[in-house]
């Protein structure tokens, strides 16, 4: 009997003795798991408050530049939309009337003269310039990588750019004339003399031919930059393969060059919807006639020589819609092109 309770007693305290050993080693690892939540929620705060001084950091030296951008492009296109909507003469602006959208609907009026010939000209302008201009530029490019001495060439053909529109308008404006180099060249090939500036059929034309030349020197270097970028195995093992010039260069060159020909297909197109100072130079009102009037030299016009703010910001903002629209459809195809090749 004495030996049961023994037992009994025994089995008794060893068994509390388990439970509390159990309990203990739960409440520490509790407590370890309590820990370790505490531990990483301070890390978590920790690094949210190093990466907001960051951030803080980050935007004090971006505020000048967000400054800069606020207050010439942010504020003039509030300013522009609000005009767009109002009457102004371009005085005081307690003067400032809204009319709605009077002044869209007078520009797409039936009889109105901005969607034909201004905008018309606008695109043929864009579209003649980014075509001589991209072209000229792959053709040149791709001669100057096979020549020597290529850094002068770059030079050569980048000078136009350095050069003020004032200054290449006049030396072409002359060259134009019926006594200039241009005709002396058609006359000593035996051909009549052509009045470039003065008929409305070759106005336009010969301003976008000027145009094309004078933007030649970015397209090139952006170009030829491209060129360079693509490896020497391609063009090896094309070699190898027997493949000619042509092959190597619509099969080859043109795909891999497709970075470079967006980035000059849409800065040509964007200067090209946006240009008028050459025009003013070399016909001083946009003649003859209607023949070289243009969405920018419009523009212009109508708030400058008209004071008619509020319908020559209403065009900025359609200028605006439209190269925001050409400009996400070439980004298109070229992504699109991209994918099929």
């Amino acid at each position: 009997m004495a030996t049961t309770v023994g037992s009994a007693d025994e089995d008794g305290h060893g068994s509390g003795g388990s439970g509390g050993t159990d309990a203990a080693l739960r409440g520490a690892e509790d407590g370890g798991r309590e820990g370790v939540r505490t531990a990483g929620s301070r890390a978590r705060a920790a690094a949210h408050r190093r990466r907001r001084r960051q951030t803080v950091v980050a935007y004090l030296f971006l505020a000048p530049s967000l400054l800069f951008f606020a207050v010439f492009l942010v504020l003039p296109l509030l300013f522009a939309v609000l005009l767009s909507l109002s009457r102004w003469a371009g005085f005081d602006l307690a003067d400032i009337r809204p009319v709605g959208t009077d002044n869209f609907a007078a520009l797409f009026a039936r009889g109105s003269s901005f969607l034909t010939p201004v905008l018309s000209n606008t695109l043929l302008y864009a579209l003649g310039t980014v075509v001589l201009a991209l072209s000229g530029a792959v053709l040149v490019a791709h001669c100057i990588t096979n020549l020597r001495f290529q850094g002068l060439w770059r030079t050569l053909y980048f000078l136009p750019i350095v050069t003020t529109v004032v200054a290449v308008g006049n030396v072409w404006k002359y060259m134009y004339e019926p006594g200039g180099l241009v005709n002396g060249v058609l006359n000593a090939l035996g051909l009549r003399s052509v009045a470039f500036l003065q008929d409305p059929a070759t106005a336009l034309p010969s301003i976008v031919v000027v145009q094309a030349w004078a933007s030649l020197g970015s397209a090139i270097l952006v170009l030829t930059a491209g060129l360079k970028a693509i490896p020497r195995s391609y063009y090896e093992a094309a070699e190898l393969d027997g493949a000619g010039q042509f092959t190597v260069f619509a099969r080859i060159t043109l795909p891999l060059l497709r970075p470079s020909l967006l980035f000059v297909c849409v800065t040509q197109f964007i200067t090209g919807l946006q240009s008028f100072a050459l025009i003013i130079v070399m016909t001083g009102e946009g003649g003859p006639g209607d023949a070289t009037s243009v969405a920018a030299l419009e523009m212009y016009q109508r708030a400058f020589k008209y004071g008619d703010w509020g319908s020559a910001s209403a065009a900025a903002l359609v200028l605006f819609v439209l190269i925001l629209v050409i400009t996400l459809v070439q980004l298109w195809l070229f992504r699109r092109k991209g994918e099929d090749a």
